[in-house]
């Protein structure tokens, strides 16, 4: 009994110890006069991709003389890039395959339901004015029905490669996106989804 309570003891005495290095690297706070890595040394990627995507459109803006200041909007992006997060990740997407392309019905809970709808209002008028696919869009209480058909439903190479990117392969087609990032930040109207 008393080895077991010894033993009891130890343990409870090593936890601070265990707990302590981790919270001490959380209360990690930059002081005059600190010193870093070198610059070689460091890492490229800010840890978090949203964090990075706004870390370099901060610098981006900063580096332009020519940013208007008054209209830069770096929350408006962060917004953006939480619905783009509770899209790719939370929603539930059903494919199912129809004559000429497929039908993605996408749906989601909380606030990922609204993020459904803004993503894709804004993205499918973006599809279709690019010569992309047709697509059909039907709003439901809990998210979207995309009925997406190839611009040639006979094509069968174009209706096999509509449905082998699937709704989120849809989503991140394109080359727009860095510059609707960029015009989000600088508050630009046309670059608005809502937020």
């Amino acid at each position: 009994m008393r080895r077991s309570l010894a033993t009891a003891l130890s343990a409870l005495c090593a936890l601070p110890l265990l707990v302590a290095a981790p919270l001490a690297a959380q209360e990690h706070v930059h002081t005059p006069g600190m010193t870093h890595p070198t610059a070689a040394s460091l890492p490229t990627q800010g840890g978090q991709a949203a964090f990075a995507a706004l870390a370099e459109i901060a610098a981006m803006l900063q580096a332009d003389p020519n940013t208007d200041w008054s209209k830069v909007n770096l929350e408006r992006l962060r917004l953006h890039l939480v619905d783009m997060d509770l899209v790719t990740l939370r929603s539930r997407v059903v494919a199912t395959p129809i004559t000429g392309g497929a039908q993605f019905v996408v749906r989601g809970t909380g606030e990922t339901i609204a993020a459904i709808k803004r993503m894709t209002a804004a993205h499918v008028t973006m599809l279709t004015n690019g010569g992309g696919p047709r697509v059909v869009r039907t709003e439901l209480p809990t998210g979207v029905r995309l009925i997406v058909t190839a611009a040639n439903a006979s094509d069968a190479a174009a209706v096999a490669k509509l449905r082998g990117l699937g709704f989120i392969g849809l989503m991140v087609s394109g080359d727009h996106h860095p510059a609707h990032h960029m015009a989000l930040a600088r508050g630009e109207a046309m670059a608005d989804h809502g937020h």
